[in-house]
């Protein structure tokens, strides 16, 4: 594969890839927000820099790690006086940050950090941790993000499997790193910002102490993310090799793209063409196109890299909320003039249930996407949210979507734009062909389903053909892709189906089918009726023990505050919103409250086992 990445080979990729609309679309976007001025002026200085315009000998020995670092330093240097990053109280430009920057990458390269070395970051969201990103990426160390709502021993557990060599923290999260401190492994230094902990190093005394020259740079892209654990233990999903391959030569020995270098191309392209295709080419403010983009979701969760892809690549403003707040999130939005976001639809569900009053005080006239993932939306929510900021002032519907996920990135985004041309389309997920590919699969008869017929989702794009979980075996791997006419195609083990427009719709999860008398019942039917119900907040459908079917449908809920039913006026609303015979449910509880995590998603492993294993029936097959 090494050998694929010369010069003449990408050139042989490039007329196909000049046809693709990602691509133009792409182009059109970079221009448009960067200026036509300022593009000139981060093309040559990133040339300039890298020792382009300088002989021929400088161009025969171009190095293409040396491109991605000076691209950023040169966009950093035309928008030097544009605010990059607000976080709290504090306030920086594009040039005070990239000054931080370099001296943080030269800081924790005097620690003898080497390309590969990694540095875990356990922060809320704040300038620290969007500067760690930036700063371990010049130096080549993947920086894996750690989840701060995970107990002692489950962060010890995944910071020795990640074996950081330092960790950033934020001063909060002293108590918990000291409890642990002596049992993780691999860690030699500790740097803490926001408060002064003895025998620790100090993150704003590291900066100030060192250089602000280009550190020496074996450049990557340091996220390091893992799977949200939803149905297990989280894995880790090397980003940091999938996009550097095409910037460095650092992936991993077996990480490199198990696809032809021009397709690997393709795909680069049209992941990052998915900001395209959330229209924001039609972004405005008063002076410029700077997109202003709240970041609301932990900096954890691979989702929020949506929301700061902007300010990485188009020198946009970093709006950091520290933690989510509906009514904070609302007042950020008018007094930052927030234009873009990501969201989950916890999020969404909570503004909505604010208080009128509260809703009204806001002008949301600057919000032109919001994109909602990670968890299923239901689509009352995605029509109150387009109620609500078109009612503060929104000039167009602002829910947007995409089918993806932590393994498979963007495959399929969804803009208003969509469903405003067809309303349907509101309850989709998104257009595959656009960020990636995705196909329906019947796995019993082995083919390819036509439009509008379910079965299993596969997709490929940019993180499923170099794909390799971190700490699983390699068998684990293999078993979650599926050869299909000599492509690998990852099993995202979910069913849908896609329209005759290629748009997807979910019907639900493999993992969590219920199978009564051996006929196959998605959740996602059963929850999308209960829900519409203007009195439930939260709704599960799980399996629970039947003598006569093995197992049968059950459904949890969680009724919105002040709100009262019972289990006959539930099961007649099924009856209503067409289910019928196994569909049914058989049992109906009420919860005060359902688990979901962090990220939305519903944990039904803490459900279903309490109809299950806590009562020592064991689940047939």
């Amino acid at each position: 594969m090494e050998a694929e990445k010369s010069l003449t080979n990408t050139l042989k990729a490039l007329p196909d890839l000049l046809r693709m609309e990602s691509t133009y679309g792409l182009l059109a976007t970079i221009v448009k927000q960067w200026g036509i001025g300022n593009a000139i002026s981060i093309l040559l200085g990133t040339m300039r820099k890298t020792g382009l315009v300088n002989s021929l000998t400088s161009l025969l020995s171009f190095r293409i790690d040396r491109l991605a670092p000076n691209l950023f330093l040169s966009l950093w240097d035309a928008f030097g006086d544009r605010e990059a990053i607000i976080s709290g109280d504090k306030r920086f430009t594009y040039r005070e940050m990239k000054d931080r920057v370099l001296r943080l990458a030269n800081g924790l390269q005097g620690f003898g950090l080497k390309g590969k070395d990694k540095v875990g970051i356990l922060s809320y969201n704040s300038n620290e941790i969007a500067e760690s990103f930036f700063a371990c990426s010049l130096i080549g160390c993947p920086a894996p993000y750690l989840n701060w709502h995970m107990n002692d021993e489950e962060l010890l557990n995944i910071i020795n499997r990640r074996e950081p060599k330092v960790i950033i923290f934020d001063g909060e999260f002293t108590d918990r790193i000291q409890r642990i401190k002596d049992r993780i492994k691999s860690v030699e230094k500790f740097v803490v910002f926001g408060r002064d902990v003895p025998g620790m190093i100090s993150y704003e005394d590291l900066i100030s102490e060192s250089s602000d020259e280009m550190p020496e740079t074996n450049f990557i892209l340091s996220f390091g993310y893992a799977t949200g654990g939803a149905t297990g233990v989280p894995k880790d999903v090397h980003y940091y090799n999938i996009y550097s391959y095409a910037l460095s030569n650092v992936t991993d020995e077996g990480e490199a793209p198990r696809a032809p270098f021009g397709e690997y191309l393709k795909y680069v392209m049209m992941q990052m063409s998915s900001w395209y295709w959330w229209d924001l080419m039609g972004v405005e403010d008063e002076a410029t196109h700077n997109i202003r983009t709240i970041v609301v979701t932990p900096w954890y969760h691979a989702g929020t890299v949506v929301a700061w892809i902007p300010w990485m690549l188009l020198g946009g403003t970093l709006i950091l909320q520290r933690k989510a707040d509906p009514e904070e999130f609302l007042r950020l939005v008018d007094e930052e003039r927030a234009s873009f976001t990501f969201v989950v639809p916890t999020i969404l569900m909570r503004i909505l249930d604010l208080p009128d009053e509260i809703k009204r005080k806001y002008d949301l006239s600057s919000m032109h996407s919001m994109v909602c993932a990670a968890a299923p939306c239901p689509l009352e929510v995605r029509k109150g949210i387009n109620e609500l900021f078109t009612k503060q002032g929104s000039k167009r519907p602002v829910y947007c979507e995409f089918y993806g996920s932590t393994e498979g990135s963007i495959d399929a985004p969804l803009d208003a734009k969509d469903y405003i041309k067809s309303p349907k389309r509101l309850e989709s997920l998104g257009r595959t062909g656009r960020s990636g590919d995705l196909i329906i699969f019947d796995e019993e008869k082995g083919r390819v389903c036509p439009s509008n017929e379910e079965g299993t989702v596969y997709c490929r794009d940019i993180s499923t053909i170099p794909l390799i979980y971190g700490g699983v075996s390699e068998e684990k791997t293999k078993s979650a892709f599926r050869t299909i006419d000599g492509k690998e195609w990852f099993d995202e083990g979910v069913r849908g189906y896609l329209d005759e427009d290629g748009f997807i719709y979910l019907t639900g999860r493999k993992k969590e089918m219920i199978i009564p008398g051996g006929v196959n019942i998605y959740p996602d039917e059963i929850e999308k009726v209960i829900i519409r119900n203007s009195r439930v907040k939260d709704v599960a459908a799980i399996p629970i023990p039947d003598k006569d079917l093995g197992e049968a449908v059950g459904v949890v809920v969680q009724l919105e505050e002040g709100e009262s039913a019972t289990e006959e006026e539930i099961i007649e609303e099924c009856k209503k919103g067409g289910l019928y015979g196994y569909k049914m449910p058989k049992k109906v509880e009420f919860w005060r409250e359902l688990p979901r995590n962090p990220e939305g998603k519903m944990e039904k492993h803490r459900i279903t086992p309490k109809y299950w294993e806590d009562k020592g029936i064991k689940r047939r097959g």
